[in-house]
């Protein structure tokens, strides 16, 4: 076992918007500048390693949406749950993803058929305690958060979305290092809202405006007291500075036509006690 932070990445060879799954790929089938993707992606990946070591998992041919390795399943200490996606378009990642899990020693789960659950996308580790808080309403199931909850064998904290928009968790919700949480409210349904503000204190909650949330401003890495994320307004970035982190934006508006930025093209493979798997 290692005790070195690491993430996995999946270069954007096949990268494109071929379908229409979510609001944000509307209108922007075949629209993307795929040198501008590339070179987005690059210095994302130039960002996230001068922090931590980055793991590339191949990208595969007919699969334009492997980039976003954050759907490859949900990890807690040794264990994974691969993803089984909702939508037939990126069913095809998931026997890849299983296979990478398993390569690398993860005991690994997946879901029953038609119980949809879309991996680190739909589940995010509380950085302060034990549990997970897991969304569902559209592209996860509720029924699979039993399953989570069994084999993770963690509390399960469940978050129901309501704005299509924000399809994931992870989309307007990122737990952060020191008790923080980053998340845009109108995203929730009311008893989602009393579930985050008995568990997070009003103190350590930073809610984001819509303008904020629209440029994906939660969808955030952090590594340590750095956050790295697309973009945020000058009132959002104070904020995050006030609470002690420092701030890199990082352009990934190719990807944002197809609904992810810098947390969705990346998966954590460090778990809550800082253990990982060999790789």
């Amino acid at each position: 076992m290692s005790s070195t932070s690491w993430y996995l990445m999946c270069r954007p060879t096949y990268f494109d918007i071929c379908y229409v799954i979510n609001p944000w790929m509307e209108g922007n089938l075949h629209a993307l500048n795929c040198n501008e993707a590339l070179r987005q992606w690059q210095q994302l990946y130039d960002v996230v390693t001068n922090h931590c070591e980055v793991e590339l998992l191949e990208s595969q041919p007919g699969l334009p949406d492997m980039t976003f390795t954050a759907n490859a399943g949900a990890i807690h200490k040794n264990q994974a749950v691969v993803s089984r996606f909702l939508c037939k378009e990126r069913a095809g990642e998931e026997d890849h993803f299983e296979a990478w899990f398993n390569a690398k020693g993860f005991k690994v789960y997946k879901t029953p058929p038609g119980i949809p659950f879309e991996g680190a996308g739909d589940c995010v580790s509380d950085q302060s305690e034990e549990w997970l808080w897991t969304g569902y309403g559209f592209r996860s199931s509720l029924n699979a958060h039993r399953y989570l909850s069994e084999w993770f064998d963690a509390e399960v904290i469940s978050l129901r979305l309501v704005d299509n928009r924000f399809y994931h968790l992870d989309t307007c919700f990122c737990s952060l290092t020191g008790g923080y949480l980053v998340y845009y409210p109108p995203a929730f349904d009311r008893p989602s809202l009393d579930q985050i503000e008995r568990r997070v204190p009003k103190a350590k909650r930073i809610p984001v405006s819509e303008h904020d949330a629209v440029c994906l401003a939660c969808n955030i890495i952090n590594i340590g007291d750095e956050i790295i994320l697309n973009r945020a307004s000058a009132d959002l970035e104070a904020r995050l500075r006030k609470a002690g982190f420092s701030i890199t934006q990082v352009d990934v508006s190719e990807f944002m036509r197809s609904g992810g930025a810098t947390r969705c093209l990346t998966l954590s493979v460090s778990n809550d006690n800082g253990s990982t798997v060999d790789h």
